[in-house]
């Protein structure tokens, strides 16, 4: 699977030192019918473009890493990234990620030991690395201005700081974290990094409103950049025991110690274990990235995102995306479908529809959130094939 991104890295020589890891888990129930559990969104083409989101994300990084990249991702989905991976040229030939590029978790443990893993096998070969860890399931748009983001945070990463990419907030989201920045920093290729002074956790709607006036706060979009032994030595600060364990797991070219290892290891997003208490330490900095980004919770938010980022079409005052032909009528919204049907939507406002073969769902941008509980309601039907 050959994209036109495969080309020479934009940093060149200069970035000949990092590495991209992308952790690629959950399900993405917000998103159903087309994210189901067997088939979670990062493995969908949420965006019409013919690749699916994990497939965009190693596009956007591969200019900055050529084949520097590696993808960790849970047992229950390993064959399915196996089959989207084939032909790629991924993992840098290190033991440890193997011919494919590829970690397969025994067991979802949270974001900190995935990514600490790929820290722990990439520090081993390469102690000076620079790892940037991107979520598979996020849109991203304005390439260049991203690429240029991510070698201001490699820059700040070489000093030995936690880089995190924060993006502009549009809106008072509550459901995305806050990075308050610092004062300036003083590092050489990175004219835009900032101290971070703290991080907040999806804040009240009247917070996040504060924020956004205030205009000292940026989302924190999950994007981290830093050495891929500072990580460890900033993560044994706070979870020495699985740094011990993460190391030993790495130790091993074929990862042996995994099944007898990974099921202690601590349950713990990258956020808690060390972004926050690093940056209480003053350990973490901020480079401010101006470009269109989101995490794809809900259908509302593709909708929105589709449409900023120009990866949708337009029709009738909807945004559509997907093989179906679409009319609306005095409608606004988001209609999705992947069957071919014709969707007519006649007088309706924020609607979004999604069609696939075998269902479809109808509900407001406002109520998109609550698709989760529609898949807990099916799970209790015990309806296991449609979750």
């Amino acid at each position: 699977m050959t994209s036109a991104a495969q080309e020479t890295p934009v940093g060149g020589q200069g970035m000949d030192d990092f590495w991209g890891v992308v952790p690629a888990g959950g399900s993405g129930t917000r998103l159903w019918p087309v994210s189901r559990s067997s088939a979670p969104k990062f493995l969908q083409d949420m965006t019409g473009g013919g690749r699916s989101m994990l497939q965009a994300t190693l596009d956007r990084l591969r200019p900055l890493t050529g084949d520097r990249l590696t993808v960790v991702t849970g047992a229950a989905h390993a064959d399915r990234v196996r089959e989207q991976l084939a032909g790629e040229a991924l993992g840098g030939s290190l033991p440890g990620l193997g011919a494919d590029g590829l970690v397969v978790e025994p067991s979802p443990r949270e974001s900190m030991p995935a990514i600490g893993l790929a820290a722990a096998i990439i520090a081993r070969h390469h102690p000076d690395a620079v790892i940037g860890s991107f979520a598979a399931d996020h849109v991203v748009g304005d390439l260049d201005t991203f690429h240029a983001c991510v070698t201001e945070a490699v820059a700040v990463a070489r000093t030995g700081k936690l880089v995190t990419i924060g993006i502009e907030p549009t809106r008072p989201a509550t459901g995305f974290g806050y990075i308050r920045l610092g004062e300036p920093l003083a590092v050489e290729g990175a004219p835009s990094a900032r101290e971070v002074a703290s991080f907040r956790e999806k804040p009240e709607r009247e917070l996040a409103e504060q924020f956004l006036a205030d205009g000292g706060y940026r989302w924190n979009a999950g994007m981290f950049v830093v050495r891929a032994q500072v990580l460890l030595d900033l993560l044994a600060r706070e979870h020495p025991d699985m740094v011990e364990a993460l190391t030993a797991i790495a130790a091993a070219d074929d990862l042996a110690p995994m099944d007898e290892l990974w099921p202690d290891i601590t349950k713990i997003a990258i956020d808690h274990a060390v972004a926050e208490p690093a940056a209480a330490a003053g350990d973490v900095a901020c480079v401010p990235g101006d470009f269109p980004w989101d995490d794809v919770g809900d259908f509302g938010s593709l909708g929105a995102v589709l449409g900023r980022v120009g990866a949708g079409r337009i029709v009738d005052g909807l945004v559509t995306t997907g093989a179906g032909e679409v009319i609306g009528q005095e409608s606004s919204g988001f209609v999705m479908t992947t069957t071919g049907r014709t969707v007519v939507a006649l007088g309706l406002e924020d609607v979004v529809v999604v069609d696939t073969p075998d269902a479809v769902l109808v509900t407001t941008r406002d109520r998109a959130q609550e698709v989760k509980q529609v898949v807990a309601r099916l799970e209790e039907l015990q309806r296991k094939d449609l979750t």
